[in-house]
């Protein structure tokens, strides 16, 4: 279901914005500094994670505001909001229908994907990087993802601090941690196989039509007694300061399907169309597992296509849900039959 409604407080450079989006094509244009990634990132904070810039809080309230922020959205009948207070920058306020909700509780109501320029360097980018876009495929699937990947991560942590002082380590306490990242370790990398196997089989059957196509497999811990494993590796983890197995270490490999070839070799514009590709048949997953097409936020993504290619994805795109768009030109969105443009300026949108 599309936003109905977007509400924002003393958001990044809102004092206060109200825009009221279409169902489908929703194009941001202005020039570089105005404000229309602001909106995204705004958009992007209605589903659990940090974000699709991964700012900490503090950084999205109003330099010049009173502290705090608040996004507010209409989504059918149901209200949705997040935000911070200013006696608490940096811890997260959720509510559904006015009533206090968890963040991860977002994920049950909406699914949100996106693709910003940052992410262009995702394949020649670290592990962790591809890892964490990975996650959050997964996470659009399986909202019960980001639970498992908490508990994994806070039992991880306290396991290395133990190991660091390893005269006051209490053994079972160790065993404990162990044991706790045994259990969601698994879950998170069963939830992550089934993601990725579903995404391949959509991939190698996507159209052919000008968009270079991807092949991907889950490299990295294969499973096993993860528990005994960090047992036996207790020494050698002390020593380096982190688990050197487990699911934490896992990586998403992706291959150019024509070439064969890995992606961090394929040309600039290549790795762009591989990472559409992966963007779009994910949003076709997500559509089908939960009867409803994610909102989709394209940052910049036309501004490099030639106009054969911008005619291509317009095509892919249409029907596809409620698709958020930014441009620094309006005409970049010539071809789109229905939309709601907005032309964002002197932190204000217009319909334009």
């Amino acid at each position: 279901m599309p936003l109905g409604r977007l509400a924002l407080t003393n958001f990044r450079n809102y004092a206060e914005l109200l825009i009221e989006p279409g169902p489908g094509f929703v194009c941001l244009f202005g020039e570089n500094g105005a404000g229309k990634t602001n909106i995204l990132e705004a958009v992007s904070l209605l589903a659990p994670g940090r974000g699709l810039r991964g700012a900490a809080l503090g950084e999205m309230a109003r330099s010049d505001g009173p502290g705090g922020f608040s996004v507010a959205a209409r989504l059918g009948d149901v209200d949705l909001g997040t935000g911070t207070l200013p006696t608490a920058p940096e811890r997260r306020q959720v509510r559904v229908n006015g009533a206090a909700a968890s963040v991860n509780s977002l994920g049950e109501w909406l699914s949100v994907l996106w693709l910003t320029p940052a992410m262009d360097r995702l394949f020649s980018g670290s592990a962790g990087e591809r890892r964490r876009f990975l996650d959050r495929l997964v996470l659009a699937l399986e909202p019960s993802h980001a639970h498992h990947a908490a508990r994994y991560e806070a039992a991880m942590r306290a396991r290395n601090k133990l190991l660091a002082e390893p005269d006051r380590a209490d053994p079972s306490w160790l065993a404990a941690l162990e044991s706790g990242m045994a259990e969601h370790g698994a879950a998170l990398s069963d939830a992550r196989v089934r993601t990725v196997s579903a995404l391949e089989f959509r991939l190698a059957s996507a159209p052919d039509d000008g968009f270079a196509r991807a092949e991907i497999a889950l490299e990295g811990w294969a499973g096993g007694d993860l528990a005994a494993i960090l047992r036996a590796n207790r020494g050698r983890d002390a020593a380096g300061g982190r688990a050197a197995v487990g699911p934490h270490r896992q990586d998403l490999a992706v291959i150019h399907r024509a070439k064969q070839q890995p992606a961090a070799r394929s040309s600039t514009g290549e790795q762009k169309a591989l990472l559409l590709g992966l963007v779009l048949a994910h949003a076709d997953l997500v559509t089908e597992h939960r009867n409803a097409p994610p909102i989709l936020l394209l940052d910049e993504v036309a501004a490099h296509l030639d106009p054969g290619r911008r005619e291509s994805l317009f095509a892919r795109l249409e029907g596809r849900g409620q698709v958020w768009m930014t441009a620094t030109e309006a005409a970049l969105f010539d071809g789109i039959a229905s939309v709601t443009r907005f032309h964002v300026e002197g932190a204000t949108a217009r319909l334009g």
